[in-house]
């Protein structure tokens, strides 16, 4: 209640990346801190009955776990545990530093519950990542994941140069051996180019040309979700083929502006994919067609639109073996992870 009634109508009157610097750079210090990892574990730690959960191999202490799109530079894995998150993906990380698209790039859209995102895959790059995951102690059944997509330029807009910069920190990634699990984001609206991989053709090279790296950690594909049921089908027969390749994490942001219940929230001319609420049905509807159809060939993570308990529960009855979201914490704020496993115990692992 203090975030929502005091602290969140301060801080949307402010720059939203600048707010978002700000807490990266608050929970990069408490991360470092033994004593200010407790106070936040004391206050927003989940602490009742069990609701870890096994996927893959890798064990989750909550079924929750903090999209990619927030941690992009790495720097927060220490301390999101302490506020009941499973597991956090971080990036998307990309061969080569990124400056991202032009500022500013991020705006709430507040009647609606989203956010406008236009980052374009901004990142220190693949090789300060993986120096920083490095120096990071792992903790028990907290689990960190890697995004992995193309760099935001020119030089990648190409199909050959796009495969190499995908296929570099790949490569890197598994040769130091960082990271829980690995993701393949083919479906970044924002970035120079456009979605080539979404289409199939090319994501099967990438798939081909990726599985020629030896990997024994889960890797997953981030899907687009502005697909027709029948273009989307397409990509999963491609990724059912590859047996290296886990699941899918359905999905990615929202194309559709006129899917906003308030359309005068957005510009009238694309200008970023939109986050939250205006994802839900959508990537539900997609989930459980995909669950239907393939059945347990895929781990299906459940990414969009979950503002409240009761969309989480409909993100994990549509078939979802995790939750990922980014949105609904802004929000509702860190408690809003807390109260997410309280629930999910309630309603679902009983």
């Amino acid at each position: 209640m203090l975030y929502k009634k005091v602290l969140k109508p301060i801080l949307f009157r402010f720059d939203p990346e600048k707010v978002h610097n700000f807490f990266v750079f608050i929970g990069t210090f408490a991360g470092k801190s033994v004593f200010f990892k407790k106070i936040v574990r004391f206050f927003y730690g989940y602490k009742e009955a069990d609701v870890s959960k096994t996927v893959d191999g890798l064990t989750y202490q909550t079924p929750f776990i903090l999209s990619a799109g927030f941690d992009y530079n790495a720097k927060l894995p220490a301390i999101l545990s302490d506020i009941s998150f499973g597991g956090v993906e971080v990036g998307s990380v990309t061969a080569r530093f990124c400056m991202g698209n032009k500022k500013p790039r991020l705006k709430r859209l507040i009647k609606s519950k989203s956010i406008l995102v236009n980052k374009g895959l901004a990142n220190e790059g693949v090789e300060t990542i993986i120096e920083r995951l490095k120096k990071y102690k792992k903790q028990n059944a907290f689990v960190v994941g890697v995004s992995i997509a193309r760099t935001n330029d020119k030089k990648t807009c190409s199909t050959e140069e796009g495969l190499a910069d995908y296929f570099y920190s790949f490569k890197r990634l598994n040769e130091e051996n960082v990271g829980d699990y690995y993701t393949l984001n083919i479906s970044c609206p924002n970035a120079f180019g456009g979605e080539s991989f979404t289409v199939p053709d090319l994501l099967e090279i990438l798939l081909t040309k990726i599985s020629s790296i030896p990997c024994s950690k889960p890797i997953y594909v981030k899907m687009p979700i502005n697909l027709e049921w029948l273009e989307f089908d397409k990509l999963l027969k491609i990724i059912e083929r590859f047996e290296g390749i886990k699941g899918v994490i359905i999905g990615n942001l929202n194309k559709d502006y006129n899917s906003l219940v308030y359309r005068d929230e957005a510009p009238e001319n694309y200008q970023g994919g939109l986050s939250g609420k205006p994802c839900f049905e959508t990537s539900n509807k997609l989930i459980k067609q995909t669950r239907e159809i393939y059945g347990k060939r895929f781990t299906i993570i459940g990414c969009g639109g979950v503002m409240s308990k009761e969309d989480m529960v409909a993100k994990f009855e549509a078939g979802s073996d995790l939750v990922a979201l980014i949105t609904g914490m802004i929000y509702n704020g860190p408690g809003f992870l807390k109260e997410l496993s309280d629930c999910y115990y309630k309603n679902i692992k009983i």
